[in-house]
């Protein structure tokens, strides 16, 4: 691949260097420090074999590339003045689905609640019944056409799980579906295997029968075949209760699987002291956790994964993004696309909630949709900031700050984006 500079750009990125290691990886950015930003005016990225090697002020990068020891003849791609930031990291979707829960959602407008709705044969179980039916291609189809759909809206680095199968059939067929989307499309994807989403019709009051069927079987199967980078549980009242939790996510360790959390979403169950009791790299929803659970995520370390997007569609309080950082939580932010109470891919939109309804500067806003969404999969390491030796993921945005996406509410303001150094939007013209 060609040495590229891409020059005359804003360039802001999340300020990851010095941040410190968590298990050996790069730690997320919490407290004062989510709201640190690097930027330049007239900034410069160089890249090659999309990696990044430099990037800051033009004329620095330019005395870098002129005093390579190795000439070559470069590219070079004017950004007309656009502001450069890294590429979105989505780290929570439940993408892999048939098709999304319309009527529902006019339903909860008309006033039916949750309950009413399941009883009817709606919610989660709906969508098991039409995952478990569909192929593997149907389900794979289904799936890469919203990565690419996140793909044009800025996200080049998304978290999938599986969680509509709820039998070892249909999970391993999820998963082997987001598989095959991971080899289609040019974002990177993540695979998160999410068994214990709901206890499934068949287990109806034998939730401790299913959970033991997810820990002893599931799990040892999707690790032998190598189809998941983690394991989610559902902790919440009427789904899995913190010792159910536990035996999941213990025999996830055990297979080698990285630990995630749906957590305390409704009820204050305890799931934050169990993320930070368990070493999860993140603790997802998080409106009722308290402040001994999230103080207890402050000091190890778990990246509070918020989802604004659900809160809008549910009608639901955002959850309390200033004062997780001003407690020291690294927050994180994503899309939670699903088909029923989240069904939007854009993490503009989510940053654009953000900054509007929960408090966030658009400097911690920026942090939370990039460099900490990465931690929150383990790839700070990787993506998530514009760093030397990191994956050149990124995008031009129409627009001199970051702050364009909350200000042209509604608008993406997308210009381009890059994925390994190469535009994969809007496609590159043949020659």
């Amino acid at each position: 691949m060609a040495l590229t500079l891409f020059h005359h750009a804003r360039v802001f990125t999340p300020r990851d260097t010095g941040s410190g290691t968590r298990g050996g990886a790069a730690a997320p950015l919490g407290g004062p420090d989510q709201a640190a930003l690097d930027s330049w005016d007239r900034g410069a990225l160089l890249c090659r074999d999309g990696r990044i090697l430099s990037v800051g002020p033009e004329d620095r990068v330019r005395e870098a590339l002129a005093a390579r020891r190795d000439p070559e003849r470069h590219a070079e791609v004017d950004c007309a003045g656009r502001c450069m930031i890294p590429g979105f990291v989505d780290p929570h979707t439940h993408l892999c689905f048939t098709r999304p829960r319309e009527t529902e959602f006019l339903a909860r407008l008309e006033g039916a609640d949750y309950l009413s709705i399941l009883k009817s044969g709606g919610g989660i179980l709906s969508s098991v019944r039409e995952v478990r039916a569909a192929s593997e291609e149907a389900l794979a189809a289904a799936t890469e056409a919203r990565v690419r759909s996140a793909l044009r809206l800025g996200t080049t680095t998304i978290e999938i799980k599986s969680g509509y199968g709820l039998s070892q059939e249909s999970e391993l067929k999820q998963l082997r579906a987001i598989r095959a989307v991971a080899g289609r499309v040019p974002a990177r994807v993540v695979p998160t295997f999410l068994g214990a989403h709901a206890v499934p019709a068949e287990y109806v009051d034998r939730a401790d029968a299913y959970a033991a069927l997810v820990a002893g079987d599931m799990i040892p199967a999707v690790a032998a075949a190598g189809l998941a980078r983690f394991c989610d549980v559902f902790c919440e009242q009427g789904v899995f209760d913190p010792r159910q939790t536990r035996l999941i996510l213990e025999a996830a360790r055990a297979g080698g699987l990285g630990c995630k959390l749906h957590a305390d979403e409704l009820h204050d169950t305890g799931g934050a002291a169990i993320a930070a009791e368990l070493g999860a790299v993140s603790a997802d929803h998080l409106l009722a956790a308290s402040d001994r659970g999230l103080a207890a995520m402050a000091e190890a370390g778990v990246v509070a994964v918020l989802l604004p997007a659900t809160a809008y569609s549910m009608r639901k309080p955002y959850a309390r993004a200033r004062a997780m950082i001003d407690m020291g939580v690294p927050v994180a932010l994503a899309s939670d696309c699903n088909p029923g109470s989240s069904c939007t891919e854009s993490m503009p939109f989510v940053f654009g909630l953000a900054v509007m309804q929960m408090g966030l500067t658009v400097a911690e806003a920026l942090t939370a949709c990039t460099f900490n969404a990465a931690c929150a999969i383990g790839l700070g390491d990787e993506a998530g900031s514009l760093t030397a030796g990191k994956a050149a993921d990124f995008l031009l945005l129409d627009g001199e700050t970051p702050g364009i996406m909350a200000f042209r509410a509604g608008i993406p303001p997308i210009a381009a984006v890059y994925r390994a150094g190469v535009r994969v939007w809007p496609a590159e013209e043949s020659a």
